[in-house]
């Protein structure tokens, strides 16, 4: 299927914009009678709603095809502007298929109740706890039920929410290197926020797992080319065809010891990794912010320390740990000796391999061989940190795909 696609996806979500306003019900009978599904009263740890059970006829394995780690509340609409209707598609690419979808919805940086008064996925309609309304408390997060849509492997999907009165600050994904779209009193608009959907999980016969990408903005894809779904991830996941899913949980600027661009690593651990779907296999690529940003990490035991809690935390789990050394960057802004020393420093005691179960080497894969502290000229997208889609396509060509497919098929089967 061809990957660049979302343009055209685009368009005709716009234009049949008319069509899906009329279909809207707006009346209050629908937002307030009736039994209606609230975040559950027994969520699991960091206040994630666990999946409510299929149908008991169902059969196959559920696992996360996409997800997008919540970083940051946006405030929509701006300052002096009453809540008012708002429509969102969310258009994301699928890693693996099935013959059913739920979505996972975040309020995680909200300050008031969520009320989403129709939810679609390809335009079929989702429901929670049987009602076609949910309102999600402020910081918590929700998972709907199971519809019967068809999802195929490698596609966009589009997953379409109404809230009647919008109130920020909306829980976002920014930066996300794929078109959306936002239609409210203004017009419609494109973005690259994802907006409040943080994860969607199908169920199928074909993938034996889930593989969570955790890192930075190398991972989210910063410097690929919009639309063509060119992150790392993306790459791998082609290489796997649909037999085992691959979500990205990259945040631009993320760090591992401390917050900033959305939480640090050692906190959304939990959420972001050991929370996903299906999940066996997590690749950890991260390190540079911690090394290159304000206030900078000196001590590089203190990064590996942290590196080496996370895969212990996984092991406990019975997951298996990818990890990936720290890829070359002088010429960035921010780059000093000092620092290269430190990144040389993690990058030897990963691949001494007393850190992971197996390493990724992004730094030998990218650096220019004559000069190997700086990215080879193909691969920097230009600030001479990240990467062009050529990068990208190095880095996910790294992994053994056939080692990745013996994995043991996980539990979760309904």
């Amino acid at each position: 299927m061809p990957r660049r696609q979302g343009s055209a996806l685009l368009i005709a979500l716009v234009t049949g914009t008319a069509v899906l306003a009329a279909t809207v019900a707006f009346a209050s009978s629908l937002l307030f009678s009736g039994p209606r599904a609230t975040t559950p009263s027994s969520p699991g740890p960091q206040g994630v709603a666990r999946n409510p059970a299929a149908r008991a006829h169902s059969t196959g394995l559920w696992l996360a095809t996409w997800a997008a780690a919540p970083v940051v509340g946006a405030l929509e609409p701006g300052p002096g502007a009453g809540p008012s209707p708002r429509t969102i598609r969310n258009v994301v690419h699928t890693s693996v298929g099935g013959d059913a979808a739920r979505v996972t919805l975040s309020n995680l940086f909200g300050t008031h109740p969520l009320l989403l008064d129709q939810v679609t996925v390809n335009g079929f309609p989702v429901t929670f706890r049987g009602a076609p309304a949910v309102t999600v408390a402020a910081g918590r997060q929700i998972v709907s039920d199971p519809v019967g849509v068809p999802v195929a492997a490698d596609t966009d999907l589009v997953v379409a929410l109404r809230t009647p009165h919008a109130r920020g600050p909306v829980t976002i994904h920014p930066n996300s290197h794929q078109t959306s779209s936002v239609e409210d009193a203004r017009g419609i608009r494109r973005t690259t926020d994802w907006r409040y959907l943080t994860a969607v999980d199908v169920r199928g016969r074909t993938a034996v797992g889930t593989l969570v990408a955790l890192g930075d903005s190398l991972t989210a894809g910063s410097g690929s080319t919009t639309d063509t779904n060119s992150r790392w991830p993306d790459v791998l996941a082609d290489r796997l065809h649909g037999r085992y899913a691959v979500v990205n949980q990259g945040i631009g600027g993320n760090r591992l010891l401390l917050d900033g661009i959305g939480p640090r690593a050692l906190d959304r651990f939990e959420r972001d990794v050991l929370g996903v779907t299906g999940v066996k296999t997590v690749v950890i690529a991260l390190g540079v912010n911690d090394i290159q940003a304000i206030p900078r990490e000196t001590d590089p035991a203190r990064i590996t320390d942290a590196l080496h809690d996370l895969t212990m935390r996984a092991h406990a789990r019975g997951l298996r740990v990818i990890g990936t050394t720290v890829m070359p960057y002088e010429g960035y802004r921010a780059w000093t000796p000092a620092q290269n020393a430190v990144r040389a420093q993690v990058n030897e005691t990963i691949r001494a391999g007393r850190i992971f179960d197996q390493v990724l080497d992004f730094d030998r894969a990218v650096l220019d061989p004559s000069h190997p502290d700086r990215l080879q000229p193909r691969y920097d997208s230009g600030d001479h940190v990240h990467l062009t889609d050529a990068g990208y396509q190095r880095l996910g060509s790294l992994a053994d795909v056939a080692d990745l497919l013996r994995t043991r098929p996980t539990s979760d089967v309904l």
